[in-house]
C-alpha cells in the first residue's frame, strides 16, 4: 500500500480536537487522490487504532507574488487535501502530542465527570 498519509497537521485548533476526549479527532494531510476508505485503512494500519469516521476537505492553493531577478512573478501554492479522522472512544494515537504524555487527558475526563 502506498503512503497515503503525508504528515499530521498540528495547529492550535487540531491539537484541541485531538486532546478533547469527547471528540478524539486527528488531522492529517493526505494524498489528493485518496478516498475516505483508503485513508481509514491507512490510519488503522499505521497507528493501530479503530477509525469511526473520516471527513475530508481540499484547501485551495493561495496566490503568491514575488520578485525574481528584478521582475515580478506570480504563482500559486499547491492545494492540499486534509482528513479529519475520528478515533474510537478510549483510543489515542501515540506521539501525536509530541511527548506521548496522556495524563492531562485523564485529568480532563475526571474534571468533566465532576462537572456533570
Amino acid at each position: 500500500m502506498k503512503n497515503i498519509i503525508i504528515r499530521p497537521i498540528i495547529t492550535e485548533k487540531t491539537t484541541a480536537l485531538a486532546e478533547n476526549p469527547l471528540l478524539n479527532q486527528y488531522t492529517f494531510e493526505v494524498l489528493k487522490g485518496a478516498n475516505k476508505i483508503e485513508i481509514k485503512k491507512a490510519v488503522e494500519e499505521q497507528f493501530g487504532v479503530t477509525v469511526e469516521a473520516v471527513n475530508t476537505s481540499i484547501r485551495p492553493g493561495k496566490a503568491k507574488a514575488r520578485v525574481v531577478k528584478g521582475r515580478h512573478t506570480k504563482g500559486r501554492t499547491s492545494p492540499i487535501k486534509k482528513a479529519v479522522v475520528t478515533v474510537a472512544e478510549g483510543e489515542f494515537i501515540e506521539g501525536f502530542y509530541g511527548e506521548g504524555d496522556y495524563d492531562d487527558i485523564e485529568l480532563l475526563e475526571d474534571e468533566e465527570e465532576a462537572n456533570a
